[in-house]
Order: structure tokens, then sequence, then C-alpha cells
């Protein structure tokens, strides 16, 4: 067989294999991730849990395509991803990627339906159709009568769900959560993660980066990062 034709895991969205990712500090040489290996199937609810400089971070920004390991690969959807270019990669990001923020990243005096569809004019879908799609996103999340307020006119918790909602506006094949409840009170973080656990029920692949406990809790599969080393929770165990 040759390898083109290779038979490749359709379930399988997002894998890492042998990723290390190096920063060098004047004469120090520092791996935050030291040959790390992940796989992430379609439809899983995943957190990644450590304490601070054990290397989430760095996972979550290689595994989100916003950085390139030093060695290693990464794939998307059966797709060699860490060999392409910035342009490349953007492209790939704006259509297979969604992001939730514990700051919400939110265009200050824009609307929460224009926030929504920014990804969408990225993509170059037309306004009828973006409008269309970003009314659709942020009814799912509850919030169909706050379409032309702006961040500053909403809770936290409100601006979270807008936030959900332009993730989920493109469709993408895997959206990442990094401390989506470290802005909210305990009340509204727990509306938020509800939010999030239905929308995996509805088949949506979710990988959840926090610190909290009972944040990590909520997932099928927990992956614990010590030091840049996955210490507990490797996928390898669930491909055999």
């Amino acid at each position: 067989m040759t390898k083109s034709s290779s038979p490749k895991p359709t379930n399988v969205v997002l894998q890492l294999k042998s990723v290390t990712k190096t920063y060098h500090l004047g004469d120090e040489t520092i791996d935050a991730l030291n040959h790390v290996n992940v796989q992430i199937k379609r439809g899983e609810l995943i957190s990644i849990i450590g304490p601070s400089g054990s290397g989430k971070s760095t996972l979550l920004q290689i595994a989100g395509l916003l950085d390139k390991p030093t060695s290693g690969s990464v794939y998307l959807n059966g797709q060699l991803v860490s060999s392409m270019d910035e342009k490349q990669l953007a492209k790939v990001r704006n259509k297979q990627v969604g992001f939730i923020f514990q700051q919400f990243n939110l265009l200050k005096k824009t609307s929460a339906l224009d926030n929504v569809a920014l990804p969408l004019i990225y993509a170059g879908i037309a306004k009828k159709t973006r409008d269309q799609k970003a009314r659709q996103m942020l009814g799912k999340v509850g919030l169909s009568d706050r379409l032309k307020n702006t961040p500053a006119q909403l809770s936290g918790g409100q601006q979270q769900r807008v936030a959900i909602a332009r993730a989920l506006v493109v469709d993408p094949s895997i959206i990442f959560a990094d401390e989506p409840t470290g802005n909210l009170d305990s009340k509204t973080g727990r509306e938020i993660i509800k939010l999030l656990k239905d929308l995996n029920g509805e088949g949506k692949t979710i990988v959840i980066v926090t610190h909290e406990e009972e944040v990590a809790a909520i997932a099928a599969r927990r992956i614990t990062i010590q030091d840049g080393h996955i210490t507990a929770g490797n996928s390898e165990r669930l491909t055999k």
C-alpha cells in the first residue's frame, strides 16, 4: 500500500506525536513540553489540568495551532499541520478550531451579533449568511434577546456565552476552552460548564484547559501534565 493510500483513523480529531517545545532563556534551555503524545477522538470531552508552569498553556498553544512544536508532529483530522506556514495555519484554525478564553476576548465596541460573526468575515462568508449563522448560535447559548448589546452591556456569564457562540459559528472540528470559568462567580461558572457539557452531548469535541479540580472533573477523560510530561490520562491506551 502506498503512503498516500494509507487509511486514516476517521474518529481521531487531533493527534500530537512526540511533541517537544523548547525555549531558550539566555544560557538556559527549557523543555516546556517533552515528547508529549496526545490523541483526541471525535466527540470527546477532555480536561487538561496542571499547576502553573506545568506546560498546559504550551500544550494548548500547539494543539490549537497557535504555535509550532520544536520537534514532533501535529495532525488535525489526519492532516499534518505542524509543517504548515503561518498563512496555511491561520486558514485551518479559522475553519476547524474554536477558542473560548478566560478573558472572553470580545471586541468592546461591537455588538454580540457582530462579535459572533467575526470568524465568518475572515472565512469570506457573505453578510446575510454571517448574520443568520450568528443569530442561530446566539440563540443556542440563550442570548437571542442580546443581539445588539456590546460587551459592556452584558454580564460576565453573558460575555462568555457570546464567546462560546463565536467558537461554534464555524462548526469547528474541536473547541478549546482555556480557563472558561476563571473570570466568573461560582454560580455562573457552573452554568457555563453545563453549557459546555450540553454541547458535548450534541457531539462537539471539547478540550477544557484548567487548574480547577471542580472544572476538570466534568470531563470523561482528564489529562494531567507536570513539568512538560503527561503523567495521567494519556490517550495512547484508548486506541488499542
